[in-house]
């Protein structure tokens, strides 16, 4: 079924609980002015009519979480369907050009570097989906971390990946070391995510602020701001589920699986800390936060 298909469905399951609801509402007043004065009856009718309600509320409620669930889920398959496809089909090309007619080298690897792109982008598409099904596995072994290394190294990642200076990503440390209990691998997915997402939605001015932060200490934050298309105050808690993409706009227009965000806020409670959102609005930019418990001090 289409996307529009499930949101036909989904009206008219809403629509069909509501007039259930106001029949069985009309059906009880009726009885109760046509049988008042039989007490008994009257409380066993409003008892069971308390329980069709609920249930015919409950039934209504959990068939749209299933449409809106079979919607994200739809959503998802097309977007890895796409980002899957597309790379290959450009690898496919330049093997293909490479293979048909002679090419000079300059040209040869210039195709090797797009082709490597390419890989880099698919390789990081099935990370992702991987990453997603390990979200709720056992944690990874811990160890210290030193932060503000970890999240310059995810930055410089970022700025060579995207081809971008200084300017366009500025990175700031604090002035004392800012250790957690931590996976690696993990925490550098989680902050990649982060930057990746304030790139994407940064639109063709690049400006983002990333901040690695210990207020006092009990915690380690990084945030990461930036100037981009930003979120409406409804979305600020949905964008974190599996799947979920921001409706309709610019946001919509932006390639991706849906999962990033969910990967980071699974890898900041996997390590007993939280990740948060905040942005004025749309056109405002958005400021993404890992909050994680800070390591004990060394005796």
């Amino acid at each position: 079924m289409t996307m529009a298909g499930y949101r036909r469905s989904k009206v008219v399951w809403i629509v069909v609980g509501v007039c259930i609801v106001a029949l069985a509402a009309a059906l009880n007043v009726g009885w109760i002015i046509t049988y008042w004065k039989t007490g008994l009856l009257m409380i066993t009718g409003v008892l069971v009519f308390a329980l069709i309600i609920t249930g015919v509320v409950l039934n209504t409620i959990f068939l749209v979480r299933e449409i809106k669930r079979n919607e994200q889920h739809d959503a998802f398959i097309n977007a890895v369907t796409h980002e899957l496809k597309t790379p290959i089909a450009s690898i496919r090309l330049y093997l293909e050009t490479l293979q048909q007619r002679p090419v000079d080298e300059a040209h040869r690897f210039e195709f090797y570097g797009i082709m490597l792109e390419d890989t880099d982008r698919l390789l990081g598409t099935v990370e992702q989906v991987l990453r997603a099904g390990q979200a709720r596995g056992a944690s990874a072994h811990r160890e210290r971390v030193n932060m503000p290394e970890l999240v310059a190294e995810c930055v410089e990642l970022a700025r060579t990946r995207h081809r971008l200076d200084e300017k366009a990503v500025a990175f700031r440390a604090p002035s004392d070391s800012a250790e957690i209990l931590g996976a690696p691998d993990e925490l550098r997915t989680a902050v990649t995510n982060l930057l990746d997402n304030a790139i994407k939605y940064s639109g063709q001015a690049v400006h983002i602020d990333v901040a690695c932060e210990k207020p006092d200490d009990a915690k380690v934050l990084v945030r990461v701001r930036d100037q981009g298309v930003g979120i409406s105050r409804n979305e600020l808690k949905r964008i974190f589920g599996r799947f979920y993409r921001v409706p309709g706009g610019i946001a919509s227009r932006v390639k991706g699986t849906g999962l990033g965000l969910f990967i980071v806020r699974s890898v900041a409670r996997r390590h007993g800390g939280r990740a948060f959102a905040e942005s004025a609005g749309i056109g405002f930019g958005s400021t993404f936060t890992l909050q994680f418990p800070a390591a004990p001090r060394n005796e």
